[in-house]
């Protein structure tokens, strides 16, 4: 399988969706847009698109941002959901889905840094491929924003802070407004170049001191998406009985 990662910012790292894709074998590749780096020219190369967050918003325009064109950017991932592609957004990446579908992003009601708990929805209860995610469980946030929602998305989670944590836009196209890739390296990426944030949002009711974060463990919540991921793939790839030849049978 071919799995392709749109990264705005090095320190907004893929983390364990790439530890998953390379435990796999799967065939990895990169737009490293803060590189120079430019969309890929064709969606037809790709399986499986993994777009992360960022420092951007999707209103942020080429004169703030020059390496990022966010209308540009939801034309690609437009692209690869009509195509029929699995498609995955963390954070930033969750918003320009919403965007691409129509539904625009939003201010979250609480900002959200560090390490708090998500809550299953009746929907995520009910979903197989979040079965094992049980009634809540802590993962990482960095984020003022939220996605949108289409008439047809189904909230999967959700947080005191943020009422749409989780969102199945399709049985492909997922977005994830919370970080479950989060390792200490990341972490330490994210503290080190989001300074000023956490100083604006200090006090704020969930937002961990740099201390705290880096104090957490991030291993349950890596297994859990590295699951889901797993399950994903198998979902919308099902493998196939095999057909036992005369001589097996006899």
């Amino acid at each position: 399988m071919r799995v392709h990662f749109i990264i705005h910012d090095y320190f907004e790292a893929p983390g364990a969706y790439e530890y998953w894709a390379r435990k796999n074998n799967y065939d990895v590749t990169f737009t490293r847009l803060y590189e120079g780096d430019k969309l890929p020219d064709s969606i037809s190369g790709i399986d499986f698109l993994i777009v992360m967050g960022g420092p951007q918003n999707p209103e942020t325009t080429t004169a703030q941002c020059p390496y990022f064109d966010s209308k540009k950017e939801q034309a690609f991932i437009a692209d690869a959901i009509n195509s029929n592609k699995v498609v995955i957004g963390v954070c930033l990446g969750a918003q320009l889905i919403g965007e691409a579908l129509g539904a625009p992003y939003t201010q979250s009601p609480e900002k959200e840094f560090g390490k708090f708990t998500i809550h299953m929805t009746n929907a995520g209860k009910r979903s197989r491929l979040f079965s094992h995610f049980g009634d809540s469980l802590g993962v990482g946030h960095w984020h003022y924003d939220m996605p949108g929602l289409t008439e047809g998305a189904q909230i999967i989670a959700f947080s005191a802070g943020c009422p749409r944590q989780i969102i199945e836009y399709t049985k492909r196209v997922y977005g994830f407004q919370c970080h479950m890739e989060l390792t200490r390296d990341v972490v330490e990426y994210l503290i080190l170049n989001g300074e000023n944030d956490l100083k604006s949002a200090a006090g704020f009711r969930f937002v961990d001191t740099p201390g705290a974060i880096r104090r957490h463990s991030y291993s349950e919540m890596n297994e859990k998406l590295i699951t889901f991921l797993d399950k994903l793939v198998l979902s919308v790839n099902p493998v196939k009985p095999k057909v036992r030849t005369k001589s097996e049978t006899a």
